[in-house]
Formats: C-alpha cells, sequence, structure tokens
C-alpha cells in the first residue's frame, strides 16, 4: 500500500498540481517570500495551500522551500528546520518583525497572482474601513455552535 502512495506521489510531482506549484515556488526570488496561499494561488489552485506543503515535503531539492512561509509570516516549521529556515531567510536579508517575517518589505509580488488573491475583491460585508459590519450583534455569517439553540448550551431551562 505504501509503495503504491509513493509511485502516486512521484507520478503527481512529474505533472499536474504539485508540478505547478513547484514551478510557481521557484518563481519566488532571492530575499522575498510568499505564503502557502499565495503560491496555491499562483499555480492555479485556490485554497490548496495544505497541498503546496504535500509538495514541498515530497520533492524540496533544488527547490528555494524556504522562502515559503505561513499566512501573516510565521515560520510553521518546528525545531530544527523552522531556525534552518529563519537563517537560511536571514542570509538572503529577510527582515523579521520579532518571529514573523516583515511581510510588507518582503512579500514577493511579481509573480502572476502571488499576494494579489484579494486585490481588487471588496467583501459584500465591507465597509469603507474594510472591516465586516456586524449583523445584528453577531459578526456576518457567523453560525451558532452545534446542539445550540436559542443560546441554551444543553441546559435546562428553568421555569422562573
Amino acid at each position: 500500500m505504501k509503495r503504491r502512495i509513493v509511485k502516486h506521489m512521484q507520478k503527481a510531482l512529474k505533472s499536474g498540481m504539485f508540478a505547478d506549484m513547484l514551478r510557481a515556488v521557484r518563481r519566488v526570488p532571492r530575499g522575498k517570500v510568499a505564503t502557502y496561499g499565495d503560491i496555491a494561488y499562483a499555480a492555479g489552485y485556490p485554497g490548496a495551500a495544505r497541498q503546496v506543503a504535500w509538495a514541498l515535503h515530497a520533492e524540496s531539492a533544488g527547490v528555494p522551500w524556504h522562502r515559503i512561509v505561513g499566512a501573516g509570516g510565521t515560520i510553521l516549521l518546528g525545531g530544527e528546520h523552522g531556525f534552518e529556515q529563519r537563517m537560511h531567510l536571514k542570509a538572503e536579508g529577510v527582515g523579521f518583525l520579532g518571529l514573523k517575517v516583515n511581510m510588507a518589505a518582503h512579500r514577493q509580488g511579481g509573480a502572476p497572482g502571488v499576494g494579489k488573491q484579494n486585490a481588487g475583491k471588496a467583501s459584500k460585508n465591507a465597509g469603507a474601513s474594510g472591516m465586516k459590519k456586524k449583523v445584528a450583534g453577531k459578526r456576518a455569517g457567523h453560525r451558532p455552535a452545534r446542539g445550540k439553540k436559542n443560546g441554551c448550551a444543553g441546559a435546562v431551562a428553568a421555569g422562573n
């Protein structure tokens, strides 16, 4: 079973989604970073940020994997690998604000689609400030947790 999965991954790397994603990663220039979501969008698979991580895990030889960070500039790798990524980025001149990459200064904007997912798209609930409007005291699109009806969280309604 495991051998079948490995063969499938190798086939996916040569053509298809993973190959498209790895090509998008290779377009991130030295000194710049992109998020997993940016790469997925640029490769033509919006919403497939997790698959970008899979592609990098499966085939990172010769790919500038360290230039891909989490949303907001966070390094998502833990331990030694996260430290290695930070050192690679610092060596390329990427600046940090605390533990996060300074995305305002170093986010790539050159590749088609990278960093531009939301450009020109306004939320239908957004006002002039860009913040979502509150609807009847709740966040727009908010759904109550399962099992809660009329604000009752499984408690027995008292008749007092």
